[in-house]
């Protein structure tokens, strides 16, 4: 049977960053804006540690730093954005640090911490462990959930 156990970092944190939607040309989301970020992961195991835990929350501070890295008081731009010079730019003046990910925005954001998170707990882990899902909310009203298919799909075949 599984167990699954949640670790949020909230917007309290100080997660700000900035981007822009480069493709949103329809809405005022082609414009810089932000917002103080939040994360909730879900893990889950199929057998708890010899402490009957899923994953050790003290274990996770390489996560925290993985978010600040990416998030914190960060510009993160779209690496296909038309405007990367221009970015770059204000980067050398000192007026920002620019973070470039393949693709930007709630959903976007979800799946790389997904990415991270799930690479990281199976690491820790010896493989015990996985990241389920990750979700990424903007403020109390928006948030967006990645969750792989083949989590779900293939973490609970049946081994016998």
């Amino acid at each position: 049977m599984p167990y699954y156990s949640t670790k949020t970092y909230g917007h309290n944190i100080g997660l700000s960053a900035v981007f822009r939607q480069p493709k949103a040309d329809h809405s005022h989301c082609h414009l810089l804006h932000g917002y103080s970020l939040a994360f909730k992961f879900t893990f889950g195991c199929k057998d708890l540690d010899d402490k009957n835990w899923a994953v050790d929350f003290g274990g996770l501070k390489e996560l925290k730093q993985w978010l600040e890295e990416q998030f914190d008081h960060k510009t993160v731009i779209d690496s296909e954005d038309p405007h990367m010079e221009d970015f770059y730019e204000l980067e050398k003046k000192g007026l920002a640090e620019i973070v470039v990910m393949d693709g930007v925005g709630a959903e976007k954001f979800a799946e790389h911490a997904w990415r991270y998170a799930d690479e990281l707990v199976q690491r820790l882990s010896g493989g015990r462990c996985w990241c389920e899902s990750a979700e990424c909310s903007e403020h109390g009203a928006n948030s967006a959930i990645y969750t792989p298919w083949h989590v779900r799909k293939e973490r609970f075949v049946d081994e016998t």
